[in-house]
């Protein structure tokens, strides 16, 4: 793995929390559905809206603590990037200020967090929906609302896996820059699963603050799309 990778235990840490939202939310629905219908569409909305505002200050307190943990990991990272280099630098890597960095981060991934209640209503809704005029057979739609649980968890992953690598990505353009630090090298994981397009990237010199355009996802530097797990290595001249 690259330097600046995020831990895996802070992944697994923050999938598994929010898998347990992802099986409240798939009780939710089932509590309101029988078959392939609703039998009470407004009283599932109010239900899971509910829980959606409920979440709030819970995901306050989890993105908190994550978000500590990447910032943790991400100074380590440094510190071991930078033991060769002069102390002025490496004192003002220490003293870079990422309140307002990390204030972002946990405010777009709460959000995210509480959107997970409504998208599975509305993913429902339109289940069932598709059932009434003819669109889905029964039986179909039936099964299609029970996955409502695995479906949510499947989104539940994939926001803990992008968003631990937009906070740290966040956090290494901020660090870099700190010092002076425009360009970075784009570097991939070098295992099967990279994407072609960055895969392509890899070793290439990036700019911070001009991401590269990649077809089909627009410009984006290495972690800040969906698991992306590729890491900008900061060039850094003295």
């Amino acid at each position: 793995m690259p330097i600046f990778s995020p831990t895996k235990s802070v992944q697994r840490k923050y999938e598994t929390q929010l898998r347990k939202v992802a099986r409240i939310v798939g009780g939710i629905v089932e509590t309101f559905t029988v078959g392939d219908e609703i039998t009470n569409q407004s009283a599932l909305d109010d239900a899971l809206l509910s829980y959606s505002i409920a979440l709030e200050p819970w995901a306050k307190n989890l993105t908190s603590q994550i978000i500590q943990e990447i910032n943790g990991a991400n100074k380590r990272d440094w510190d071991k990037y930078t033991k060769d280099f002069s102390a002025s630098l490496r004192r003002t890597l220490k003293s870079t200020p990422i309140g307002h960095v990390a204030l972002q981060q946990q405010l777009e991934q709460v959000e995210l967090i509480k959107s997970l209640p409504i998208e599975a209503g509305l993913r429902a809704q339109k289940i069932a929906q598709n059932a009434a005029t003819g669109g889905m057979r029964a039986d179909e739609a039936a099964q299609e609302i029970l996955k409502t649980s695995s479906v949510t968890q499947s989104r539940a992953v994939l926001i803990a896996r992008t968003e631990i690598a937009k906070t740290n990505a966040a956090f290494i353009q901020a660090r870099s820059q700190s010092i002076g630090s425009s360009f970075y090298i784009w570097r991939t994981v070098g295992d099967a699963q990279v994407r072609s397009s960055h895969e392509h990237l890899n070793g290439t010199r990036q700019s911070f603050s001009n991401p590269p355009f990649i077809p089909g996802e627009g410009n984006h530097g290495p972690g800040e799309i969906w698991n992306c797990r590729c890491t900008a290595e900061p060039i850094i001249t003295v």
